[in-house]
């Protein structure tokens, strides 16, 4: 099964609350856009069914949504109803998309950490270098050093903010780190580390 394939097939049968991920309020990831930039254009890559959208565009955000399940998007969609006009929806594999176009900060929960063939990563940061302009932020959750080795049936690559910077380069200075123990919906802990950079 190919990595679209894969997700689709979970975001086709599976509702949020069968799903380890789901977060009802992403106030990490908010809090470090809002540090990053008080406004501006944001893409949330890997946005899946998340209401990091909804709260972003309450706050008055420019947001686009890239995903590599076409399933995960329209089900945000319709829950956005007449909002979902406001926001820029792509469908894509992050590794493999060219242009996503320009972006004040980039918004990762839970993608980089999929990634464990190195040309993937690789991908994934020229894209990242690409999207964000100079001075712009990035914001990437994984799971933690002691966090969960799978997730979704998938081995994850786990880090802290040393490690993520490593696999960035020289293209970005990591200001901080937050941990952070985040609760599936059937109460089990994972721990997460988001971090936040600048593009140098």
């Amino acid at each position: 099964m190919s990595r679209q394939e894969h997700w689709e097939n979970i975001y086709s049968t599976k509702a949020d609350a069968e799903v380890s991920w789901t977060l009802p309020d992403p106030h990490t990831s908010l809090t470090l856009i809002r540090e990053a930039c008080p406004s501006g254009h944001v893409i949330d890559v890997g946005g899946g069914t998340s209401v990091l959208v909804d709260r972003l565009l309450e706050t008055g955000y420019n947001v686009a949504v890239l995903d590599i399940s076409e399933a995960a998007i329209d089900r945000c969609r319709k829950r956005l109803g007449t909002h979902s006009d406001q926001v820029r929806w792509v469908v894509g594999d992050v590794t493999a998309i060219l242009d996503v176009g320009t972006f004040d900060v980039w918004h990762d929960r839970a993608v980089f950490h999929f990634l464990t063939g190195y040309a993937d990563r690789r991908a994934y940061v020229k894209l990242l270098t690409r999207t964000l302009r100079s001075g712009g932020h990035a914001v990437i959750a994984t799971f933690a050093l002691d966090g969960p080795q799978e997730c979704s049936g998938l081995t994850v690559c786990r880090y802290d903010g040393q490690t993520l910077a490593a696999e960035l380069r020289t293209a970005f200075s990591l200001i901080r780190s937050v941990s952070e123990t985040h609760v599936t919906p059937w109460g089990k802990p994972q721990s997460f580390q988001y971090s936040l950079f600048r593009r140098n």
